[in-house]
Parts: C-alpha cells; structure tokens; sequence
C-alpha cells in the first residue's frame, strides 16, 4: 500500500476541469447560471455544474475490514430488539409500550449507595479530596470488602480480585487474554456476548446457517430433558468454557453436584472455566453461589461478577473478575499475571466515584438494601411465573434468577415475539437470540416496576386465555 499526497489547489483545479469535461458524457448534469456581485459593483455571471448523485461514490481507504466482524450475524441480539421496539411504536404511537425484554434495572438505587458516591463525587472539588488516576485492579478497601463479602469461606483473597467497569467488559478482555488460537465451549443457550466476543477474537469458523451454529465452538446443550446441564459425556473437550449460573437466559441454577462434575471435567481436559455469577444473589435454593466452593475450582476457573443486578448499577458500571493464583498456564505461568498486564494496557481502572458505590453496597446497610432489591424483583418474577403457569405453559427458571423462560413447542420465537408485541405492546426476548437451543423459547424479565408488570402479565391473560 503507498500514501500520495495531494495538493489541495492542484486538486480543485482537476476537480473542476474533469467536471467541465464530463458534460457530454453524462446528460443528467444540470446547470445553472448565477449572477454574483463583484468588489466593484459590478456583475458577472458563473456557470455552476452539479453532477447527479449516481456519479458520486464514497471515498474508501486502503485498510481491509476485521474478517471476523464478518461473521457476525445481523445485529447483536438486544440493539435488534431496540430497533423493533421503535418500529413498533412509529406504528402505534400511543401504544404503552412494556419493556420485559433486556435485562435492565428499573428500581432506584438505594440511597445508602447513591449517598456514598455523592460524597465521593464532592470531595473530588476539594483539594483534600481529590484522586486521579487509581490502581487498574481497583481500590484496595473494595477488593477486600469483595473477598470478605462473597469469598470469605473459599480461600479467595483480596489480590486475586479485578474490580472493573462490569462483567460483559470483562469477557472481552478474558477473550482478550486467551488469544484467538483457543478453542471454547459455551451452554446453549446463553449470553450471546460469549460468543461474539469469541468471533470477534478469531476463534471460530464461518456461521453455519443450516444449524445456526458457528464452527468451532462447542455448544453444550442446555434443555428441560437434562435439567438445563449438559451431558458432559457427549461434551468434546475445549480450551475454555464459558458457564453461566444462574443461567441467563434459562433462569436455571447449577447443583453443587452438577458444579463438582464440571470442576472434574476442566481437570481432566485441562480446560479453564470462565464462570459468570452475576445472578447469584438470586439464588434461594440451596445451591451454589460461586464457582470456587467447589473443591479444586481454584486450579481451573475464574469468576465474573456485578452490582448490575444486585443494586441497580446498570448505568453506574461496576464489576469484578476473581483469578486464583493457582490457575496456570500449561507452562506454569499464573493467568493472573497476564490478565494483569492487559488490565494494565487498556483499562485505568473503575470510575472512583463507583468504586465509592460498590463500597457502599458492601456495608451493612447496604448489603440490606440490595437484598431488599433483589426480593422486589423475585415478586416481579412470582407474578410472571404464576401467570404463565396458569394459562398452560411449560415455564422454566425464576426460582433462582429473575428470567423466565417459556416454552412454545414448534412455534418460531422470533414469531412469538412478534406476536406478543403485535398484540400486547409487551417486549420479551426471543429464545433463539441466545442459540440454536433457545429456539421454540421466549425470555421474560422480571426488571420492571410492579405496575408494568401486572398490566404486562394481564395482556398476556387476554392473548392466552
């Protein structure tokens, strides 16, 4: 590839002689003759040449597009729904629209939290008060407060924590770690930011339309005949494997039993686990909260996590990463230490005044107000649960996670989606949005305040009765 560069009168002057020239090459110019006022009072007149705007192109460089975006197909799931939710309402206008669909936060965050990062965000105007740039790995009280709060019985310590600006960041940056040479397995269905984040990072193959699938990823069917785990025998072992509980978006929770199988599966595969609990506060049975209360986690996964759903930080952005020292490379090198290194190069850490936040959440008090907030949306999901569960339904999850999932046996679900908002104004999720195995599925949230979801969960009665 070489540069020229132009000069820009010289540039003018072709573009001008090269217009004049064309006239009788293309007969849809038109002209159009101007009378302007000189310096001196006097008129002239200047011919203007417009060419048609189908002679026109853009101007393209000389770089070559990611091939990997390339395989990306059509609009990352939630932006797909926002697109149709607007098309919606141009043709209903006065329609009230409810949103059950993304999985966004809609109760204020509790003023014990907002409090403490007025604070913070106030003492940043004083000289006292200030701080710039913090520590990539986050602030050191956090990181403690994390590992006592959610680690305190599992050997987890306040160094092997990443505090960051949320969980899906951060499984950008795993991929990031892991280079584009692993290969890697994920649940079906699942977040679909696992696996576009692993196309983006050259992992896989070409999308297979006829099985809606992409090459070389494995996917590890999840459906109500096994529970929602996979039947890790049939499973070809993987690099990486990205597992989610409780399940987004099938609301399903992993049993200590099921979690010590997947454990062994990594050892014996020499694979490592990238286990999202961003749910696991929502768990009321009893169940596993984190990866590493599994004996032997520690050599074979790492945990991502939020205040996204505990405390309303959706908009606020505040998670953390957990990476044991024990986790190795297959030539010992700590995984840490180069997910350290990325960190470093392409992070500067937390918003301080989140950071302030995620503190306040980690008190007493706050502890108690985003449990308060977790209950509220476990109500929502009751009355969700309750009402598809009357009309006929086969519904699965919300017990442990704040998403329920509905079956519709031989229907598209991009078609039911359609339907329900054709005929109720209500948003949901299609199932095949997450993969293959979330076809014949709709996701409902339990984000919403009471009064949309009731007035949700009665259109639903009117369209199913």
């Amino acid at each position: 590839m070489h540069c020229i560069q132009h000069n820009p009168s010289t540039t003018s002057l072709s573009s001008s002689a090269s217009s004049i020239h064309g006239q009788n090459k293309f007969s849809d110019i038109r002209t159009q003759s101007i009378s302007v006022r000189g310096r001196d009072g006097g008129r002239s007149m200047i011919k203007c040449i417009a060419t048609s705007s189908s002679e026109k192109t853009a101007y393209k460089t000389q770089v070559s597009r990611n091939e990997n975006l390339a395989k990306l197909q059509a609009g990352y799931l939630f932006p797909e729904i926002a697109r149709r939710r607007a098309a919606h309402l141009l043709k209903y206008p006065d329609a009230q629209v409810i949103s059950l669909g993304i999985g966004d936060t809609t109760e204020p965050i509790p003023q014990v939290i907002t409090t403490a990062m007025a604070e913070r965000s106030r003492a940043l105007s004083t000289v006292k008060g200030y701080s710039g740039y913090g520590a990539e790995q986050g602030e050191k009280p956090l990181r403690a407060a994390i590992a006592s709060n959610f680690y305190a019985d599992v050997g987890i310590e306040e160094d092997d924590i990443f505090v960051s600006d949320g969980a899906k960041s951060d499984i950008s940056r795993l991929q990031v770690l892991f280079g584009s040479k692993v290969t890697m397995a994920v649940q079906d269905p699942s977040y679909p930011a696992y696996v576009d984040s692993s196309v983006i990072m050259g992992q896989t193959g070409q999308f297979q339309k006829d099985v809606e699938k992409y090459g070389k990823i494995e996917y590890m069917r999840c459906n109500p005949e096994n529970g929602f785990f996979p039947d890790l025998s049939k499973v070809f072992c993987t690099d990486i494997i990205f597992f989610c509980s409780p399940n987004n978006p099938t609301g399903s929770a992993a049993s200590r039993e099921q979690l010590i199988k997947l454990v062994q599966f990594a050892k014996d595969n020499g694979s490592i686990i990238v286990y999202d609990s961003a749910y696991a506060m929502y768990v009321s049975e009893n169940k596993p909260r984190s990866i590493f209360e599994i004996p032997g986690a520690k050599e074979v996964a790492i945990e991502v996590s939020s205040f996204s759903k505990y405390a309303g930080f959706t908009g606020v952005r505040l998670g953390w990463t957990v990476i044991p020292k024990e986790l190795l490379y297959s030539d010992g090198f700590p995984v840490a230490k180069d997910f350290n290194r990325i960190v470093c190069t392409a992070f500067n850490g937390a918003s301080n005044i989140a950071q302030a936040g995620g503190l306040a959440c980690l008190s007493p008090e706050g502890i108690k107000a985003m449990q308060d907030v977790v209950g509220f949306y476990k109500e929502n999901t009751q009355i969700i649960l309750d009402t598809f569960n009357s009309l006929g339904f086969k519904v699965y999850g919300g017990t442990n996670a704040p998403y329920v999932w509905v079956h519709f046996p031989g229907q598209s679900s991009w078609d039911v989606f359609n339907e329900i908002l054709e005929k109720t104004h209500v948003v949901t999720t299609p199932g095949s949005g997450f993969g293959p195995g979330g076809e014949g599925f709709i996701r409902v949230s339990a984000f919403g305040n009471r009064n949309n979801v009731l007035e949700a969960c009665s259109r639903f009665k009117q369209l199913y009765k």
